[in-house]
């Protein structure tokens, strides 16, 4: 197998500090990453370290309860939100993503979807505090992208409103499994999140520190395209800064007329020795906008759509992406086994 070639890219990191003051420089530098690497880390954000800590504090508490607790509150695809346990499959690799996950949104969708407080008890509370937090962050970004493409300063946080019921934002807890030391005499790396790309408008990851494992590869041109490179880059957790790695989701990469970039990504398994084999903890903070909100790009370069129906498109896309490439490995093992009746009967 041919081994994973890898670049060294410069992944940009932008600072909140004195935001209202410093709005034309920090849009200035945003839209340079959107355009051109499709990620950036943010710090200076206003979320303590104390605050990240204790966030992954409550991930951990709600993962280590039973899985016949949590199926209590399994997840809805309709809702997109509640439990799911290796059951992501990514059309890249055809393969379960090898990960539990837990998916919060903030208002009607939810209903049913949290453990009660004799379970976990103040998980709730403190897991809506914390989105809060992150939206807060997530609008000052949406009035530096809205400015970069001419939009008035509240088009995109307007477009984002948490507080309605139309609401599709999505904060998803994460679990990776630990991966055991096993030798691997045929090179074959699997992945604990195959590559994929973000479909939603921005998204914002916190990590822990330690616990590397993302990469990504630049090089997409239009938003509808699954293809990606074969040069991989390291992304790894800086505890220094309390960053917060942030990229550009299908829906603004669309939404920009193809001007910022979704770039691929994927959670490599570890296979050298100095990888992170342990459990890995990350959250994933998905913007995406109202149901109802009216998506197209100030070029009108695709039709316009509605939150509610490019997320459906999305999900589509990615279905039968999967779909294809489930059909050309049946394909494969059917002509395998022709072959081997044929070899067969010639004997």
């Amino acid at each position: 197998m041919t081994p994973t070639k890898y670049v060294d890219r410069a992944i940009p990191t932008i600072s909140l500090r004195d935001f209202e003051s410093r709005v034309d420089e920090i849009t200035s530098e945003l839209v340079d990453a959107a355009e051109n690497v499709g990620f950036f880390c943010i710090v200076d954000h206003g979320i303590s370290r104390e605050t990240f800590d204790d966030i992954f504090d409550q991930s951990a508490r709600f993962f280590n309860q039973d899985d016949e607790v949590k199926t209590n509150v399994p997840f809805s695809p309709q809702h997109n939100a509640g439990w799911e346990k290796n059951a992501q499959i990514r059309p890249s690799t055809g393969a379960v993503d090898r990960k539990e996950s837990y998916q919060m949104q903030f208002g009607a969708g939810m209903d049913g979807r949290w453990l009660d407080e004799n379970t976990l008890h103040g998980f709730r509370q403190k897991a809506l505090s914390f989105m809060h937090q992150a939206q807060s962050v997530s609008e000052k970004l949406m009035i530096c992208l809205a400015r970069g493409l001419n939009f008035e300063d509240d088009y995109f946080v307007k477009a984002h409103d948490v507080s309605r019921s139309e609401s599709q934002t999505v904060c998803r807890l994460l679990h990776y499994f630990e991966t055991p030391k096993l030798s691997n005499p045929t090179g074959e790396v699997f992945h604990r999140a195959g590559a994929h790309a973000d479909w939603d408008f921005l998204t914002l990851l916190f990590q822990k520190a330690g616990q590397s494992g993302l990469e990504i590869c630049p090089g997409r041109e239009v938003s509808t395209s699954f293809g990606y490179g074969d040069a991989w880059t390291k992304v790894e957790p800086d505890a220094d800064q309390n960053a917060i790695v942030c990229n550009v989701g299908d829906l603004l990469m669309s939404w920009s007329d193809d001007r910022f970039k979704s770039t691929f990504h994927r959670v490599k398994a570890p296979s050298d020795p100095d990888d992170f084999y342990g459990e890995r903890y990350s959250i994933a903070f998905f913007n995406q906008p109202c149901t109802d909100a009216q998506i197209q790009g100030p070029l009108k370069k695709y039709p316009l759509v509605t939150g509610g129906e490019f997320t459906r498109n999305a999900m589509n896309r990615n279905y039968k992406a999967l779909q294809d490439k489930l059909r050309r490995e049946e394909e494969k093992v059917l002509n395998a086994l022709t072959q081997v009746q044929e070899v067969g009967v010639g004997a």
